[in-house]
């Protein structure tokens, strides 16, 4: 019961879209139709205001971080690994837009952060490398996110693995558009102009 408690409140905690809600209150109007849609900071950036894109990205990290902590002082491991999962099925699939959320990446890193700062740091190394490599902002997040499940197995931490393997999952079915785009060389280059 308690598990299931912690996967609600992981859930709705992720759930909640603090780029539509920075924007608006700023004035930018409705994310979702600016740039790509998309209501996570990257698209933020494309109102111009870096502050809102940064704020974005920390609090979409935040909010996966704080469901694993909260979740692991009250209850245990086994809640936070669930409450952390949960938060970045609600940022993908909030309720209140509908079910269409972001594509999850700075939640990723921020729940796995909070819930193996080790496996967190590998991965967030795994974008940077990839970014400063290919320059593609997709590519590095697919391949981050493809690795995390093995850093968390070559740790003996079997229970982490199933978790990252299921986020990871959710972030490959929210980057199809970006992976049709790398299929055929048209996905966009970091810094490149449109």
């Amino acid at each position: 019961m308690s598990i299931l408690i912690w996967a609600v409140l992981g859930y709705l905690l992720g759930s909640v879209p603090f780029g539509l809600v920075i924007t608006r209150a700023l004035g930018f109007g409705d994310l979702r139709q600016i740039g790509s849609g998309n209501i996570g900071a990257t698209n933020v950036l494309r109102t111009g205001n870096k502050p809102a894109a940064l704020a974005t990205l920390l609090l979409d990290a935040g909010k996966g971080a704080i469901a694993v902590l909260l979740a692991r002082h009250f209850a245990g491991e086994s809640a936070a690994l669930v409450a952390g999962a949960a938060a970045f099925l609600g940022h993908c699939f909030p309720v209140w837009l509908g079910f269409n959320g972001g594509k999850g990446m700075a939640t990723f890193l921020g729940t796995l952060i909070a819930l193996d700062w080790r496996v967190g740091l590998m991965c967030c190394a795994t974008w940077a490398l990839v970014a400063l490599i290919a320059r593609i902002s997709s590519l590095s997040a697919l391949i981050s996110a493809a690795m995390a499940p093995v850093y968390a197995w070559a740790l003996g931490k079997p229970q982490l693995m199933a978790a990252a393997l299921f986020m990871t999952v959710l972030i490959f079915i929210r980057h199809k558009a970006n992976i049709a785009r790398l299929l055929d060389g048209t996905e966009p280059r970091i810094g490149a102009k449109k």
